[in-house]
């Protein structure tokens, strides 16, 4: 494929950090989870991994479908999620970095 990817059914509640049942995965490095603060999460990669203008994120809270999710490119290692309301119960969330 011209991308690799990491795909992923999320689920947060209360102040823990987001919870991944991992689909896919062939990204390199170490991936991890955080709940940074209220509505607000990380993603984070051991290794550069999220290229500028070339990484896009889909996502959705899935039964919790009130509010809106989104996304940024924070660094080369992080990517930010941020919630407007409510948990995210088996969300979908795909991560694709282009060659």
């Amino acid at each position: 494929t011209a991308y690799n990817s990491y795909v992923a059914l999320l689920t947060q509640t209360g102040t823990d950090d987001p919870v991944a049942t991992v689909l896919s995965n062939n990204l390199t490095g170490t991936l991890t989870w955080a709940r940074t603060g209220t509505g607000v999460y990380t993603f984070t990669a051991s290794v550069a991994t999220f290229t500028a203008n070339k990484t896009i994120v889909f996502i959705n809270r899935g039964s919790n479908a009130a509010s809106v999710l989104t996304w940024a490119r924070t660094s080369d290692t992080v990517l930010t999620i941020t919630s407007a309301s409510s948990p995210i119960t088996n969300g979908a969330f795909e991560v694709r970095i282009y060659s």
